[in-house]
């Protein structure tokens, strides 16, 4: 999984700091908070944590405050609005980096004092105002203010002070909109919230600017009373979505889509299409029966159309390290690898997504935190290859989704439904992995794995379906056996591990073991408690939800990678090593199943129910998704990933 950077934490940064609209620029959120506008009651920018939406006319909490960047986010998408601000979701693409980049000058504070605005509350008599008319322009940056009767807060750009006028100016990518306002709402939204936050704290401002970077052109936008009227309509219904704790729906075939940073996060062709299948009156088909089209729920894939907005594959990739005594420190913009002080390899850090080291690794204390604070995981494992912990930056933010999978994973009958979907997708992709080998098409495991996967959709209990699984596993390891090489030193009559007993147990436990791994980052990175499951039941240690969601990819990724490396001959007699009754792999033989791994997670296949072609490793991330979609109460079921 690609972990995408997260945004620093600190005094004057939000968990959802530097959100970005498709193609717009970020909004200066760093900086100091002026003398004059800190207080006691002064929001120090954190997500809210009160569900009621406050009247404007009552006095607001400052964590319930409106970052008017977030305000922006919500009036050009809804969804995106709530994805950030409650659920603190972030993504970066090359728009946001863009922004950016370009906004590094007006993200800077400057040390200036900025006078207080002539107020006749605060003037005693014979004292002189503190702002006169006439007096030089000032230029401040980076300032920080809130309007608490508005429900507001921000960090603006830049403010021109002449007088007792001030005007916000704010800096966008890109170029001027040839449309008669001079500028898309959510921008001229943004800066009229800007204004009122101006003139809640005493300033007098009557319009802004919004500057164009790439047209360097000055936009001025005069904050009248329609565009002041339709700010605060977007501040109340902000607060009501908020309040309501329902994630507004996906856009339908929006153009506003395809650039958007939070694109892989949302899925609005994805979840629109799930939603509109599982709403579709269709006859059932017999599940013992193969079918030439995948089916979700016993409904059709409808694969004609769907836009392809997700990257098939990820240009990061997780970096293994399974040099004893090795020492990984940070170089400049470099990770890099040293043994007995020479160094052995060094590494782009955007080229990392993940550091898995073996056994006894050292990191620098620069090197952890820099890993930590871009969001790229660091997965401790065994010498033998044995996943046990895991250190990363601050959990993901989105407290919602592990509400709703602590209340779901407390109630029998709303995981009997998900565990059932995972179950019988494990056992249909075992089915399809024999069917593709097996050169007998009505070979009769085939139609028992059928008759378990049909009986698993609809079993009562989570005991009936643990009995299922056992039997279903029993049979398939019977075949799966016997399709690895007839070679003595491979000779395997059952599943063993703990240890395992022959060279082929070896390989799959460490394949396990692997995608375990995988799939706990992912679910960490989506924002699930990786360890509390839905079908495995918690236990100390154990990553059980991310057990419970490797399941119907055990066939389809760990069993199929250790075909390979044994027929295709990348691992060998001589790849082992016995003692005691237990099999361990040579150094060069963990090299092999890894690269064999990480091919496979690279492979792109046709997703069979959106159509497009995509690596298993983004299918994880996808999948991972659409089980928080459904807990989210977004998707009224978990679609599980069942492929030909």
């Amino acid at each position: 999984m690609i972990s995408g950077p997260t945004p620093p934490v600190g005094a004057e940064s939000l968990p959802y700091s530097d959100p970005v609209s498709p193609g717009e620029l970020l909004t200066g959120e760093c900086g100091q908070v002026p003398p004059q506008a800190q207080s006691e009651n002064h929001p120090l920018t954190a997500a809210p944590t009160e569900k009621a939406a406050p009247s404007m006319s009552q006095q607001i909490s400052p964590d319930a405050l409106i970052p008017v960047r977030m305000l922006n986010e919500f009036t050009y998408c809804p969804r995106l609005g709530y994805l950030e601000f409650v659920q603190g979701e972030w993504a970066e693409n090359l728009e946001t980096m863009q922004g950016t980049f370009g906004h590094r000058n007006v993200d800077k504070p400057d040390r200036k004092n900025l006078p207080a605005p002539n107020s006749n509350t605060q003037k005693s008599k014979g004292e002189e105002p503190l702002i006169e008319e006439g007096s030089e322009r000032i230029h401040a940056r980076s300032i920080s203010l809130s309007a608490e009767r508005e429900g507001i807060v921000a960090k603006l750009d830049l403010l021109e002070i002449e007088g007792l006028r001030v005007t916000p100016v704010d800096y966008k990518r890109g170029h001027v909109p040839d449309i008669p306002a001079g500028a898309y709402d959510p921008e001229r939204v943004q800066l009229c919230a800007q204004g009122l936050i101006l003139r809640e704290n005493g300033y007098d401002c009557s319009e802004g600017v919004i500057y164009y970077i790439s047209s360097r052109r000055r936009v001025t936008i005069p904050f009248d009373e329609e565009l002041i009227a339709l700010t605060r309509k977007q501040i109340s219904d902000f607060n009501t979505t908020s309040a309501a704790g329902i994630c507004p729906p996906p856009l339908e075939d929006s153009p506003k889509c395809p650039r958007c940073s939070l694109v892989g996060i949302c899925l609005p062709d994805e979840t629109n299409l799930i939603l509109h299948q599982l709403q579709e009156e269709t006859a059932p088909v017999s599940d013992a029966v193969e079918t030439d089209s995948p089916r979700l729920n016993g409904r059709p894939a409808v694969r004609d159309g769907l836009r392809r907005l997700l990257p098939a594959r990820d240009n990061a990739l997780p970096l293994y390290v399974q040099n004893q005594g090795a020492i990984i420190g940070k170089s400049g913009e470099r990770i890099t690898i040293k043994v007995k002080g020479e160094q052995i390899a060094s590494v782009r850090l955007l080229d990392v997504s993940q550091v898995c080291v073996y056994g006894n690794v050292m990191f620098s204390a620069q090197a952890i935190s820099e890993l930590t604070s871009r969001g790229i995981p660091i997965c401790h494992l065994s010498y033998g290859g044995w996943f046990h912990s895991m250190t990363s930056g601050l959990v993901h933010k989105n407290v919602e989704l592990r509400i709703r999978q602590f209340a779901i994973a407390a109630a029998p009958d709303l995981s009997l439904q998900i565990a059932r979907q995972l179950i019988a997708g494990k056992i249909k992709n075992s089915r399809t992995l024999l069917r593709r080998h097996l050169t007998e098409r009505q070979h009769p495991v085939l139609k028992q794995l059928a008759e378990y996967y049909r009986r698993a959709r609809i079993a009562g209990s989570a005991e009936t379906l643990l009995g299922l699984e056992g039997m279903a596993a029993k049979e398939y390891f019977s075949e799966l056996f016997k399709l690895f090489p007839d070679h003595p030193t491979f000779d395997v009559r059952d599943r063993n591990r703990r240890p395992p007993r022959d060279p082929v147990n070896a390989v799959l436990s460490f394949v396990y073991s692997l995608l375990t791994k995988e799939v706990t980052v992912t679910l960490q990175a989506v924002g699930f408690d990786p360890m509390l499951g839905i079908f495995h039941r918690p236990r100390y240690g154990r990553p059980s939800l991310a057990l419970d969601l490797a399941e119907e990819f055990r066939p389809l990724i760990a069993d199929s990678v250790a075909l390979t490396a044994f027929n295709n001959g990348e691992v060998g007699p001589g790849s082992f090593i016995q003692r005691a009754g237990a099999v361990t792999m040579t150094d060069a033989a963990r090299r092999s199943v890894i690269a064999a791994f990480e091919r496979r997670l690279e492979t792109e296949i046709t997703h069979p129910i959106f159509g497009y072609k995509v690596c298993y490793r983004r299918i994880l991330e996808v999948q991972a998704r659409l089980l928080a979609r459904h807990m989210l109460g977004e998707l009224p079921a978990y679609p599980n990933f069942i492929t030909r």
